[in-house]
Parts: C-alpha cells; sequence; structure tokens
C-alpha cells in the first residue's frame, strides 16, 4: 500500500520561511511525480509545484515561482518543499499527492492517485 506523510507545517511570521517534506513508502518501482496542492477556507485545491523523481522536470503556480522551490532526496524517498518570503495569502492547508509518469501533469486533481493527510501552514503576525 503506497503512503505518503508529510511534516513540516505551522505558524509563521509574514517573511518568513518554512519547509514541508513528504515521504513515500510503498511500491514505488513505477516512476513517478510529486505535486504540492494547497486549499484555503472557501477555494478550491490548486497545484503549487510539481517535481518528477526520474527526469527532474518542475513545475510552480505563478503565485509561488521565485519564493517556493521543490527538491527531492531520492534516496529517502522523500520530496520537500522550500517556502521562503511568505505571506498570510499562502495560508492553507498543503497537501502532497503522487501521479504517475516522468513529466508533471497540467495540475488537475484526478491526475493524482495518492495523497497525504495534509498540513496547516498559517502565515499571521
Amino acid at each position: 500500500q503506497l503512503q505518503l506523510v508529510e511534516s513540516g507545517g505551522g505558524l509563521v511570521q509574514p517573511g518568513g520561511s518554512l519547509k514541508l517534506s513528504c515521504t513515500v513508502s510503498g511500491l514505488t518501482l513505477a516512476p513517478y511525480c510529486i505535486g504540492w496542492f494547497r486549499q484555503a477556507p472557501g477555494k478550491e485545491r490548486e497545484r503549487v509545484s510539481c517535481i518528477c523523481r526520474s527526469t527532474g522536470d518542475t513545475n510552480y503556480a505563478n503565485s509561488v515561482k521565485g519564493r517556493f522551490t521543490t527538491s527531492t532526496d531520492n534516496h529517502k524517498d522523500t520530496v520537500y518543499l522550500q517556502m521562503n518570503s511568505l505571506k498570510p495569502e499562502d495560508t492553507a492547508v498543503y497537501y502532497c499527492a503522487l501521479e504517475r509518469g516522468n513529466y508533471c501533469s497540467s495540475g488537475g486533481l484526478y491526475d493524482y492517485e495518492y495523497w497525504g493527510q495534509g498540513t496547516q501552514i498559517t502565515v499571521s503576525s
């Protein structure tokens, strides 16, 4: 059974930084990509970044470009999301999710087969 476990959420002041981790366990022999999504209250879930384990392909939402960076540690089957210059509008529940393949999809929720449990990020002074 494939599982995704996230860690690293919390409360941070505007302008601060946080780093999220997503560890994949289970059957991971096939190529896959990890997307980071977020969902704020009353808003739709959106993908903020994607990275593919085998090719290193990445994709970022315009709202986070230059501030967020996603990376992988293939030895640990872990994907990270480094978030800098955080803004109050970044407040949301953040999820990691897995899609099969070598390149990031367009970001539709149904492209992603497995999801983490979600972690709250609150940006507030």
